[in-house]
Parts: structure tokens; sequence; C-alpha cells
């Protein structure tokens, strides 16, 4: 079983010269310097490796479990989480007015990559947490925020999103969780299921956010509101008062992400559990968004992280697994020298490489958002918009291919657990699932971010990889014109799409993965193509080495030969395919 090797240089090279960090500097009073980057990034590498990938396999194989009401998470976790909290890494991108060190999303992401890749299930914990952070600052009021933020922000508490009910999975208008008011605050009763981290011993206090209903409200996802509950009550001066009406069922036994308490929880057996509105009455589903959207690109990230972490114990393996002869057929040879290990090792690679740019590309434009105001803001926002549902749906859905083919390099002790490779499998299967499905990003791709305005965003959105294909072409990189006429492709799907939704929203959501599937492999060349032209000019810069240099080369080169071809499948999916969908019924499935 390898160990872990955070990838400091491609991450500084996409994070610098592909997301193009250094646009953030322009809008902030304090720049971000390269060195500091480098810095940060360092010493991210360094904890993640030492601290927290040590723990990857013991905590898969001890999981966590219920003593006496409380969840028992595996050993080392707590620590771990206490150095983690100590080293500041929780607060990086967290706002200074509540005691964050207000660096940017994009190398939070950065840092992120590495502590997931580490430890998957220990990195859940605080990717919730920040979905609570964001969802309290952008909704709480002046008190929550000052008495939850901070202590939310330096690890000294974590938060949980309560969103899933045993009859309300995706379907969230079918929330059942009642709220009632009481003086200053709410009394909660209810059940939630598939809870992340709904309990642990590792910190002093857990904020859960509740979705739930008021008396009266309006049916559906219009009468939903979210609260503010925590594990213990907090006094006004921040001490922590009793326990609060707050009892975890069960952990369940699940796939992967074993150490990741998934539990299920129940609020207010007795009295009612305590809880305060975030935002507004029945205006839940907005507040609950501002979550859901941070861990959607989270999620997106994490299949980055698991494909990398696959990535790095296959690639070991066939270095140091003799097997066969060389094409002489004279010497015993490692495995890496045959073609066809060499073809799923740079499988691997090429798309690692790609999910890599998209998904700090995407941080980026949330930096900007953040940073921007007017028409620019709204701009960066609508481009936000579009990357959430092809950074965590099609991401997700490589990270499983790579997971899978990490074992195939490894072949038959891929497939005892004592190796480790096939936790990496087991973990990232859920990657599609939670955080809204990979069909629910699709919908809402071609829905919310398509139709919505008639592909008018869509459209503008595609001209930034028209950039990247021109830049390519003016620095004579090769197969340019395959992606250009890829990226063609892409323009005619969404016409198709635009046609199939006006004329059935319903049946034209049919198209939706194809078309999330289509745009992924696609911008993924994009991106690819200005990687290979960024690394040529880093080259003669000497700020790559050569071995650096064909590195890249050879990467993009692949992709556009073995993976872009896939998107022409899914174009065909979409202008050719829609048809036998809409013939499709239950009785379909008859034999």
């Amino acid at each position: 079983m390898n160990e872990y090797r955070y990838p400091l240089n491609d991450i500084i090279f996409t994070l610098n010269d592909i997301a193009g960090f250094e646009r953030i500097n322009q809008y902030r009073d304090e720049e971000v310097t390269e060195d500091l980057v480098e810095a940060v990034l360092t010493e991210a590498g360094k904890f993640s490796e030492q601290k927290i990938a040590p723990l990857n396999h013991s905590g898969d194989q001890e999981g966590s479990r219920v003593e006496q009401g409380n969840v028992v998470e595996a050993q080392g976790f707590k620590e771990a989480f206490q150095a983690y909290s100590d080293a500041g890494w929780p607060s990086i991108s967290a706002a200074e007015t509540y005691d964050g060190q207000g660096l940017p999303v994009a190398l939070s992401t950065a840092v992120n990559e590495g502590v997931m890749s580490a430890n998957l299930a220990f990195s859940l914990c605080p990717l919730l947490t920040q979905g609570a952070i964001e969802a309290i600052e952008a909704h709480g009021t002046t008190e929550l925020k000052q008495k939850y933020l901070p202590n939310l922000i330096s690890g000294q508490w974590t938060g949980t999103m309560n969103l899933t009910e045993p009859n309300a999975g995706s379907d969230l208008a079918a929330i059942a969780c009642k709220a009632q008011a009481k003086d200053d605050h709410y009394l909660l009763k209810g059940q939630k299921i598939f809870i992340t981290w709904g309990d642990h011993q590792m910190t002093e206090n857990i904020i859960h956010l509740v979705l739930a209903r008021l008396p009266d409200a309006p049916e559906g996802v219009k009468g939903i509101s979210l609260f503010l509950v925590p594990k213990f009550l907090v006094n006004e001066d921040g001490t922590l008062a009793g326990k609060n009406d707050v009892t975890v069922v069960s952990v369940e036994k699940k796939l992967g992400i074993h150490a990741s308490p998934t539990c299920v929880m129940s609020f207010g057996e007795t009295t009612g559990a305590i809880g305060y509105l975030v935002g507004k009455e029945n205006q839940g589903i907005m507040a609950m968004f501002t979550m859901m959207n941070n861990a959607r690109q989270g999620v997106g990230l994490q299949g980055l992280a698991i494909a990398e972490r696959a990535y790095q114990q296959a690639l070991v393996y066939a270095e140091e697994r003799v097997q066969g002869v060389d094409a002489q057929r004279t010497n015993k040879v490692t495995i890496v020298h045959h073609p066809d290990v060499l073809r799923m090792l740079m499988t691997m690679k090429s798309q690692i490489d790609a999910m890599r740019s998209l998904v700090l590309t995407a941080a980026l434009e949330i930096d900007l958002a953040h940073c921007t105001e007017g028409e620019e803001q709204q701009q960066h926002q609508t481009y936000v918009n579009l990357y959430t549902p092809i950074v965590k749906g099609w991401v997700t859905e490589q990270a499983q291919e790579i997971a899978s083919l990490a074992i195939q390099i490894h072949g038959g002790v891929g497939f005892i657990e004592e190796t480790g490779v096939a936790q990496h499998a087991r973990d990232a299967r859920i990657l599609p699932i939670y955080e809204g499905t990979n069909g629910i990003q699709a919908i809402d791709l071609i829905g919310r971010k398509l139709y919505a305005d008639k592909g008018v965003s869509f459209t503008q959105w595609l001209t930034l990889f028209e950039v990247a294909i021109h830049n390519a072409e003016a620095a004579d990189i090769p197969s340019v014109e395959k992606v250009f006429a890829a990226l063609e492709k892409l323009k005619q799907s969404k016409d198709a799409c635009l046609e199939q939704m006006s004329d059935d929203s319903y049946l034209g959501t049919g198209s939706a993965y194809a078309l999330m599937m289509q745009t992924g492999y696609v911008i993924g060349a994009c991106l690819q193509l200005k990687a290979a032209t960024k690394a040529l000019e880093a080259s003669k810069e000497k700020r790559l080495t050569q071995e650096q240099y064909l590195s890249w080369a050879q990467s993009v080169e692949f992709y556009i030969q073995h993976i872009l071809p896939r998107a022409e499948g899914y174009y065909q999916s979409i202008t050719e395919g829609l048809s036998s969908v809409s013939a499709l019924t239950s009785a379909s499935f008859k034999r």
C-alpha cells in the first residue's frame, strides 16, 4: 500500500497558469503572491501526507459506532482534526470578520484536494462545515453569525446539513420534519437520515442546519424553512449549556467512506429540539441551496481527489510489478512497459489533468463572483452556476472509471482489500449520488442553466473556451482542429436541447445527462489545449522542466485522441436518440 504524495507541481501550474489565479489580485487589498501560494500549498501537502493520509486505511477498516447514544469515530481522527484546526486550515478562505484568513476560495480548493485525497472520509467533516458556514453567513441574523461563525470557522465546532428524510430524498417537497415557534426560538420534531458526520467526539459542539415545516406552511418546497440546531445549547457569553434534544439513532453500514459516520438523527424525542431560524420563514430552500452549491463543487473536488489517489497507487504498482517480457521477448519487465498498461495510466492521468483544470477554474470564478460588483459580478456568478453541475456531475463520473482502472492495473490483488486500492473505488461510488444525484445535476444544467434563458448564458460561456482554442492554434499546438470541431458539435447539441425542451420540457430532460457529459468532455479538451499552450510557454521561461513539459504535452494529445471522441457519442444521443427515450414506458422492461 503506497503512501500519498501531494502533486504540488501540477496543482501550482494548474492554479497559476490554467485557472489564472493572478486575476483575483486586482480586486484584493492585499496581493496573494506566487510565493505565498507555493508556501501555503507546500505546507498543506505535508500536512495531508503526514497527518491525515496514514489514517485512511485504518479508518476504513475500523469505521464508526454508536456507544451510549454517542458516535465514536475511528482512532486517530480526533487528534488529526485537532491538528487540522490548530494549523488554521479550516479558516483559510473564511471571512476575516469572523476570524477567518480571507484567502481566495481557489487557494483553499487546492489545499482541500490534498485533504480529500489523503482521507476522503475525514474530509467530509470540514466540507459539510464549510457549507454550514456559508449558509449562516449569507442568511443568518447578525446575532447568529457572531455567536456561531467564529467557532465553526476555527474548527472548534463542526456543522452538518440535515435535509433527507425516510420519505423525502431528492424530493425535498415531501419533508415532514416539524417546527413550532416558542418565545425567541423554535422547537423541532422529526427524523433525518444520511447525515454525514451527524455526531462525533472530535469537537465540543456540532451545529446542525435542519430543514423543517412550520404550522400552516404552504405545501411543497415553498413551505420549507431552515433552522440552526446546536447539539449543545450556547449561552449568551458563548459557553456551552445543556445538551439539546438531539439524538443519534444509528450509523449506516455503507459500501464505502466507512470512517465517515452517516447518521440517522432524531430531533425532539422529548420536549423538542431548540432551533433558530436561518433566513426567512418558508424560504429555507434558498438558504439550503447556499449550502448545496458549495457542497456540489466540493463533491466534484472529491472526485478529482480520489482519482488522483487511485492513479498514484496504480502508477507505483505498475512501476514495481514485474510481469511478462519486453518487446524483444528477452527480458522480464515491470508492467509499466506494456502498451495496454500505459494506455490505462494515461487514460487516468489525462482525465485527472482536465478535471483539475476544470475544478480550479470553477473555484476561481467563485472568488471573482464574490469580489466584483454589478454586471461583472452577475457574469461571474452565471459562470459559477454553469460550472457547478459539470464539476459535480462530469468529474465524479470520471472518478468511477479512474478508480476502477486502478483496480484493473493491480490485477487480482486489486480485488483484495489488503492492497487498499479497492477502498478508492468503494469510496468514490457515493460521489455521483449525494448532494444531488448526477441526474439532478444534468437536469439542472439543461433546465435552470440552459433553457431558462434560452441558451444565452451557455452560448456566452462557450466563448471562454474559444479563446483557449485560438491561443493554442497560434502556438501551433497539435490537434486544435479536433477540439474546435468538438466545440461546434456542442453548440449543435445546445440548439437541439433547446428545441427539445421547447417542444416538451419533461421529455427534453431525457437528453440532460448526455449534454452534461458532452459538455464536460469538450470543456476538458479546451482546458487541456490551454494547458499545452501554457506548458510550452512555461518551458521556454524555464518554469517547467523539459520532462514536466513533455508530461503535459503527452497528456493533452492523449486526451484529444482517446478521451474527447467520447463526446461524439453523446452528441449522437442528443441529436438522434430522444425518440427512442420517448417511446419508453414501464412496459418496455417486461420480461
